[in-house]
C-alpha cells in the first residue's frame, strides 16, 4: 500500500477532487500554503494499493496543468526603494508536486 501526497494550485484542486472521486479514489484534501509565491495551494492525500499509484499519478498529471503567471517582484530590501521600479515577471506555476511513500498499516474507523 502508499499514501500519495500530492501539493496542487487551488485553481486546480476541484478538477483534481472530481477526477478523483469518478475513477473511485478516496482522498483527504488540505488547505496549505508555500512555495515561491506564498499562494494557496490544496494538499491532496491518497491512499492506494500498489497496483493503482500509477493510475492516480496520471489522473494527477491530467488535471494539475502548469501556466504561466505574470507577478510583481517584492522590492529588494536595503538600497533605494524610490528608485525600483516593480516590472511585472512571468514565472510558472501550477502542475503538482507529488509524494510517493509507503504504507506499513492502514486502519479506517
Amino acid at each position: 500500500m502508499k499514501l500519495i501526497v500530492a501539493v496542487v494550485q487551488d485553481k486546480d484542486s476541484n478538477r483534481l477532487s472530481d477526477a478523483l472521486v469518478d475513477n473511485k479514489f478516496q482522498a483527504t484534501k488540505l488547505a496549505s500554503t508555500g512555495g515561491f509565491l506564498k499562494a494557496g495551494n490544496t494538499t491532496f492525500m491518497i491512499g492506494t494499493e500498489d497496483e493503482h499509484v500509477q493510475d492516480v499519478l496520471t489522473i494527477i498529471k491530467d488535471n494539475c496543468k502548469s501556466r504561466e503567471q505574470l507577478v510583481a517582484p517584492i522590492s529588494p530590501m536595503g538600497g533605494n526603494a524610490d528608485s525600483y521600479v516593480p516590472y511585472p515577471v512571468e514565472v510558472q506555476v501550477g502542475g503538482a508536486t507529488v509524494f510517493v511513500l509507503p504504507v506499513e498499516e492502514f486502519e479506517k474507523f
